[in-house]
């Protein structure tokens, strides 16, 4: 599985999701990987997702890529990323 982490820029808060995000994908025991992508690459970045992360603006800025798009509120709380990530998964 694939899990593209999206941030405005592609740097600071992208490396941070990432870093939370494969912190939940260990917990849950997922075998991902966790790639960053900014908002001009991500619907390109995409095409070889499984499943987005990124913030409620800029879900909307991606549109419908085809594949989840899963909005996290606070990229430092890896709960919230474990838990929504948990549930975007099929099954």
């Amino acid at each position: 599985m694939k899990i593209l982490a999206v941030c405005g820029m592609g740097i600071g808060t992208s490396i941070l999701l990432k870093s939370n995000a494969e912190r939940a994908v260990n917990e849950l025991g997922l075998d991902a990987d966790v790639e960053v992508a900014d908002i001009g690459t991500a619907r390109g970045a995409a095409a070889g997702a499984d499943l987005v992360l990124t913030s409620g603006e800029l879900a909307d800025e991606i549109g419908d890529i085809g594949i989840p798009i899963v909005v996290i509120d606070n990229f430092i709380d890896g709960d919230e990323i474990r838990d929504k990530l948990s549930a975007a998964l099929p099954g």
